[in-house]
């Protein structure tokens, strides 16, 4: 789940509303298009990413206090210094490569990673963001210039995955952010899927026979696994995510891939009492469960099922290298050590203990680690694996 702080809701600008009215009208022809029903993936990629409206892309803050969420890089700098100690041991066993950040967000962790990686003299040879939105891309440029004047030079902004990598990727809080299928099982035991429409000049969902491919045969291996088989159960399930690992696996000729987000293995994920699925909504710090208001104005998110994550990986060619909290996983990259030596403030006190803490951040959040052409043990799984759970 996004991190929440409490916030005032200012009302919205005349520029916020005509974005709203051009999306719906952009996700209404969309609904035409595909003769009334509009599978919920296409929606929320509609909804996150349609070019110049969508929420990623339209201009809004987004990030830190005065956005809509909170994630880590925000809460404290101490995240991006213990990513840091990850990536120079990875890139010492490399003998050198470049840092690939996959949706570096306000700019934050890119910053405090190359901050952190220049004082322990493990800077990488580049350090390479692939961000889709042209309005971050900026934001993110502008930070690292004002923080780091002297190493922007080394950054360099992608539109895709490079060729022939090496070095180490990271990806905080981008897999939550994939568009997702919905689906229910129907009072027979039939499978069906989420559907968007037009019902009453409104936005409402329906479900009825999958028209997806690879959805019925997807939650069919689901049920057989023994998830999701009581009438009436529903929940998402990501069929883009096994493309995009092998698109990642691909470009990777040598490294280690750290993905951080929010989720369970699948086993907790689809559990009897999730039945209505982890889909939910943000803006301005608050949470809510109504994707169809609000368009391009309001993030949305899906919980990640990192059995999936693995698998996919595994069947990409890549290999699992560890499993485990966000909190084990900062405290093998030495967190405890940083805080002796770098928090001198209440605040920063404070965001280490939302790093850490299992009713904040520290369990809710999960660190995968996979890698190719390169092997571990890797410090940010010692301290506890919990592969096994996958």
């Amino acid at each position: 789940m996004r991190h929440q702080v409490p916030k005032s809701e200012p009302a919205d600008s005349d520029t916020e509303a005509a974005i709203s009215r051009e999306l719906l009208a952009r996700v209404r022809a969309a609904i035409t298009q595909s003769d009334g029903l509009l599978p919920f993936d296409r929606f929320m990629e509609l909804a996150l990413y349609a070019p110049g409206l969508g929420y990623y892309v339209a201009g809004a803050q987004k990030f830190g206090p005065s956005g809509d969420f909170v994630t880590a890089p925000e809460i404290s700098p101490l995240f991006g210094r213990c990513l840091a100690a990850q990536c120079a041991e990875a890139l010492e066993r490399l003998g050198g490569g470049d840092v690939f950040e996959i949706g570096a967000g306000s700019g934050a962790l890119a910053t405090h990673i190359l901050a952190q990686l220049e004082a322990i003299d493990s800077l990488p040879e580049r350090y390479r963001i692939l961000e889709p939105s042209p309005d971050l891309q900026e934001r993110q440029r502008v930070r690292l210039r004002a923080a780091l004047p002297k190493l922007v030079e080394r950054c360099e902004w992608l539109s895709d995955f490079p060729q022939h990598f090496r070095g180490v990727v990271v990806a905080n809080e981008v897999l939550d952010a994939m568009p997702v299928h919905r689906f229910r099982i129907g009072e027979h035991g039939e499978i069906l899927e989420v559907f968007v429409t037009n019902q009453a000049g409104s936005l409402a969902e329906i479900a009825a026979t999958p028209r997806s491919p690879g959805l019925s045969e997807a939650v069919g291996s689901l049920i057989a696994s023994g998830f999701a088989q009581m009438p009436g159960y529903g929940s998402e399930i990501n069929l883009r995510l096994a493309p995009w690992l092998a698109g990642l696996a691909e470009s990777l000729s040598a490294g280690l891939v750290l993905l951080v987000d929010y989720g369970y293995p699948r086993a907790a994920y689809y559990q009897p009492d999730r039945g209505m699925g982890t889909l939910m909504c943000h803006r301005r710090h608050q949470a809510n469960d109504q994707p169809y208001r609000d368009l391009g104005l309001q993030d949305i998110t899906a919980h990640v099922d990192f059995t999936a994550v693995a698998e996919a990986a595994l069947e990409a060619g890549l290999t699992l290298d560890g499993f485990t909290t966000q909190a084990q996983f900062l405290i093998g990259c030495g967190i405890d050590q940083l805080m002796t030596h770098g928090v001198d403030s209440l605040d920063q006190a404070l965001g280490a203990k939302q790093l850490l803490l299992p009713s904040a951040m520290g369990e809710r959040f999960k660190v995968i680690g996979l890698s190719k052409g390169i092997s571990g043990p890797w410090r940010g799984f010692l301290v506890r694996d919990l592969s096994d759970r996958l």
